[in-house]
């Protein structure tokens, strides 16, 4: 609403809506505090800083409340009607239809990208599952069609030697999700082969 009120309709509309946070920031949080964010069905994190001498700060997140997304065809604002149910299928739905090879596939790259530090967060969205520190780092797709699972990675592809079939640069190619470099998993050997591009990834957020 305050973007609707002081930018307009056009602007509003052009903003992508589907999981709006709150950050907060603070020398330390009490057990309220903690316990106040869980009331609300808002996505909440709370983030402490400690500073060590005049160079250094330590950022450390300490709790986060995820509320389920906003769909992405919202627009802030009265509305002429009900909303149309989109008539795309899901990235869950896909999960759900997928076969036991795709979706062991997919567990074990979400155990990857979880296994690259103690605050990867995992949240499904409309039609990607997101993994991020404090931004994303990987976005992840389902292909039930050719069997596979695609991740999305914040690395430069300019950085990497691209191989047809496993790794491409989409810097200008239109996808959903974050990140330039898209990664194939057809097989655990593709998905050891994109462990270190995952880190590298989780170490640029």
């Amino acid at each position: 609403m305050l973007v609707l009120k002081a930018l307009g309709v056009q602007a509003a509309q052009a903003v992508e809506w589907s999981s709006p946070r709150l950050i907060c920031i603070a020398g330390d949080f009490s057990k309220f505090d903690a316990y106040a964010i869980k009331q609300m069905n808002r996505t909440i994190e709370l983030i402490r800083y400690v500073r060590f001498g005049d160079d250094l700060l330590l950022l450390e997140q300490i709790n986060a409340v995820v509320a389920p997304p906003i769909p992405e065809d919202y627009v802030p604002g009265p509305k002429p009607g009900p909303v149309k149910p989109t008539k795309y299928a899901t990235v869950s739905d896909h999960l759900a239809k997928a076969d036991a090879g795709v979706k062991a596939l997919y567990e074990a790259v979400t155990d990857t990208l979880l296994g690259c530090g103690d605050d990867v967060q995992h949240k499904a969205l409309q039609f990607y599952f997101a993994f991020k520190r404090i931004k994303n780092f990987a976005c992840v797709e389902i292909k039930n069609t050719e069997r596979k699972v695609v991740v999305y990675l914040k690395v430069d592809p300019a950085t990497v030697a691209l191989t047809e079939g496993f790794t491409r640069d989409v810097t200008n190619i239109g996808h959903f999700g974050t990140g330039d470099l898209e990664v194939t998993i057809r097989s655990l050997d593709d998905l050891e082969k994109a462990m270190q591009l995952m880190e590298q990834s989780y170490e640029n957020a």
